[in-house]
């Protein structure tokens, strides 16, 4: 059994055509031998993810979903420069190759870039990896470790300083999520209403030096070195990326991050394996961050419920694609339990905190 990340046939409705691919591909990368075979990787609930695999070479190609979409996000050409101008800081991101503009070629604008082949973890660890709790606790130090190293990037240096504006993020977020949240809802939806009057209320100011906001950091966006499973050497998913406050960039990774101990129906919500022996808590993590960065984080309620919402604001988003009948992936009729769900942990995060 391989512990590298496997591609899987292409899910009925979002194929792609190859003649099309391999043309476009030929064109603009030379030395391409033989003609493309098309797989599918299964991870993932937004953008799409394929193998591209020639006979000398590989590339992943990611691509929009198809049906309504958000409209501020899957903006391919950003997701391409942020690849190619933040490895000088932070070299964990793939080389991307090219991005085609021309949605007419397979509906939709596509990038393509490096496959940096490793091991991603899903919701379990590998037996095979062999990691006791001593391991497993290194391991989860280093995923911390590189979101830190992400957050203290000098982003103007990579030529990104145009990426987001600072100012005013926590605001924005707030209001940009209670804004996508009501747009996406559906009949069956929870609203929210409680815990939005609370971000409101509760909101603190900017953090006081700004930085890359990754927007998506979990265990299934880096990847692991096959040779040496503690060695984080790729960090994906990079369509969400902005600057501002990272702390929120922590509430977000927090949202993701279900414990040992929490009760029976959040663990149906976990997806990557922060419940294994080892692993941080969520009240360890934010300490250990801390320490990493410097910093004391003394309002950890408000970004683990901003978190949440957010969440909530994307489950929902995809969700809403289901229930129109806009994509025919399975997985996302149960979104609708994940949302409420969500909102139950966050007013219980409101119950229980001190600001």
């Amino acid at each position: 059994m391989t512990l590298t990340d496997q591609s899987t046939q292409v899910r009925p409705g979002e194929e792609l055509d190859a003649a099309v691919i391999d043309r476009y591909l030929k064109a603009h990368i030379p030395g391409l031998e033989g003609t493309p075979a098309i797989s599918q990787f299964p991870g993932g609930a937004s953008n799409l993810t394929y193998l591209v695999g020639y006979a000398n070479r590989e590339f992943v190609l990611r691509r929009p979903p198809f049906g309504d979409k958000a409209k501020s996000a899957h903006d391919m050409g950003r997701e391409f420069r942020i690849l190619n101008q933040l490895n000088s800081g932070f070299p964990y991101c793939p080389k991307a190759y090219v991005h085609c503009t021309d949605a007419s070629l397979i509906g939709g604008e596509f990038y393509v870039m490096d496959r940096v082949k490793g091991i991603i973890l899903r919701a379990d660890l590998p037996a095979e990896l062999g990691l006791d709790a001593s391991r497993t606790e290194a391991l989860c130090k280093s995923f911390i470790d590189r979101l830190v190293e992400l957050h203290q990037v000098d982003y103007s240096a990579c030529g990104l300083a145009d990426l987001g504006k600072p100012e005013g993020y926590v605001q924005r977020q707030i209001e940009g999520w209670t804004q996508r949240y009501e747009h996406a809802l559906t009949d069956d939806a929870p609203r929210w209403q409680q815990v939005i009057a609370w971000l409101r209320e509760k909101m603190p100011a900017d953090h006081p030096r700004p930085g890359i906001v990754h927007n998506d950091y979990r265990f299934d966006n880096v990847i692991l070195d096959a040779a040496n499973p503690m060695q984080i050497i790729g960090v994906l998913d990079w369509e969400m990326t902005t600057l501002g406050d990272p702390l929120m960039d922590l509430g977000n990774s927090l949202a993701y991050w279900i414990e040992a101990d929490d009760p029976a129906p959040v663990q149906l919500m976990r997806r990557q394996p922060s419940n294994a022996p080892g692993m941080l808590s969520r009240r360890q993590f934010v300490d250990y961050y801390a320490q990493r960065a410097g910093i004391v984080i003394d309002n950890f309620d408000f970004y683990y419920c901003y978190g949440l919402f957010r969440l909530a604001g994307i489950v929902q988003q995809i969700y809403y694609r289901f229930y129109h009948g806009q994509t025919q992936d399975k997985r996302f009729g149960q979104f609708i339990q994940m949302n409420r769900l969500l909102e139950q942990m966050a007013l219980q995060v409101i119950g229980k905190s001190a600001l």
